[in-house]
């Protein structure tokens, strides 16, 4: 088996020009890791047999047909759907129960950002919790931005999932240190740095999931005919050192639910 491999990057025009190389090379299946990867080689190649992980809307982006019977030439594993981001903002206010305004940081770009940004609308009310958008075009835009929301009291964080959230992440958690606000993360690594609290799937798990994608479609199987897949299995993880650098006392029920406390 030979393997040609390509690292992605935040420069939409390198993309699509990684996308066409890799099509280019006529591969017996390409394994895409995100939405934006998808989306390129979606653009340079209907034929070659795509593998695609941590989708978020594959149906609405285009990618696939339905998530039974994608139809095309790609198929893969989404990493939720957007009603999650109503189960961070309940979260957060389970740890922070004095949060009543939530800064939901979003890539605006991004269909399914602004998707889960309706998703933590719907549920707001019911929480007693304002949702102010905040985009995350540039590191001095998320800068100002939070610092401007960090100005009255009681607020809290919630970045949206997208790649731009992932490249500042060091930025974000940051300022949700220096502002005291609480914040809650879709994946470990955002916890392990120092962020207050995540739940979500399993990313890592995709990859290995897909293996057995590729490995049907190296064997005869179409695309077109393997299902997209829905992670089914959640962790929450908290930070207990952040907690109490917050001010927060976690309660007992929250921790008996985390599946990993960081102490």
């Amino acid at each position: 088996m030979h393997i040609d491999t390509r690292w992605g990057t935040p420069n939409a025009a390198e993309l699509r020009r990684q996308a066409a190389e890799l099509a280019a090379l006529t591969p017996d299946v390409i394994l895409a890791g995100g939405a934006s990867p998808t989306g390129a080689l979606l653009e340079v190649t209907r034929t070659v047999p795509i593998v695609f992980t941590l989708g978020n809307d594959p149906v609405g982006s285009g990618f696939v047909d339905s998530l039974a019977r994608p139809g095309g030439n790609a198929t893969g594993f989404m990493s939720y759907e957007f009603s999650i981001a109503g189960k961070w903002l309940e979260l957060l206010k389970e740890i922070a129960p004095s949060v009543t305004r939530v800064a939901a940081l979003r890539d605006t770009s991004q269909a399914f950002a602004m998707s889960m940004f309706a998703a933590m609308q719907a549920v707001a009310p019911s929480l007693g919790v304002e949702v102010i958008p905040v985009n995350l075009r540039n590191a001095a835009e998320i800068e100002q931005s939070v610092e401007s929301f960090a100005r009255s009291p009681h607020g809290g964080l919630i970045p949206a999932s997208s790649a731009a959230a992932v490249r500042h992440r060091d930025l974000i958690i940051t300022l949700a240190a220096r502002h005291k606000l609480p914040a809650v993360y879709w994946d470990r690594f955002f916890v392990a740095a120092g962020g207050l609290m995540c739940y979500g799937p399993d990313l890592v798990d995709q990859f290995r999931q897909a293996a057995g994608y590729v490995d049907r479609i190296l064997k005869g199987e179409k695309p077109a005919d393997l299902p997209v897949q829905a992670s089914t299995e959640y962790r929450l993880v908290i930070n207990l050192k952040t907690a109490k650098a917050l001010g927060l006392t976690v309660p007992e029920t929250l921790l008996a639910r985390a599946d990993e406390v960081i102490e």
